[in-house]
């Protein structure tokens, strides 16, 4: 029946692929509420009402801390692995962990002495 033998089951994956999600988005058209008061159209904040607008500026100290967060959780990512297979990759290896570490230490040492780890 088909060109490329075995290869059914990869349509069949990618029909049900495509069905999960069409299912789900029609099934919560026909659940969801579908009352439309003014209520409904405000922004909830915690049960309070907002207050300003919602374009203010934040303190780039947000956004340090969330770059050095994400490059030492990316450390971990890329460490977890090389840990499991430790002993199959040898010297060689360590040596070039050893390497990555040191380049991330000092890099957090330049952040701590730019002041990028101060919340004040």
């Amino acid at each position: 029946m088909f060109v490329l033998s075995g290869y059914e089951y990869l349509l069949g994956f990618f029909l049900v692929c495509s069905l999960v999600p069409a299912l789900a988005l029609s099934a919560s058209k026909l659940l969801r509420p579908s009352g439309r008061s003014p209520e409904r159209r405000t922004t909830y904040e915690s049960g309070m009402e907002p207050i300003g607008g919602a374009w203010i500026q934040f303190n780039i100290r947000y956004y340090m801390f969330a770059l050095i967060f994400v490059i030492f959780d990316v450390e971990t990512v890329f460490l977890y692995p090389w840990a499991v297979a430790f002993h199959l990759l040898g010297l060689l290896a360590f040596i070039e962990a050893l390497i990555f570490i040191a380049i991330l230490v000092i890099a957090l040492v330049y952040a701590w002495r730019k002041g990028a780890l101060e919340w004040s």
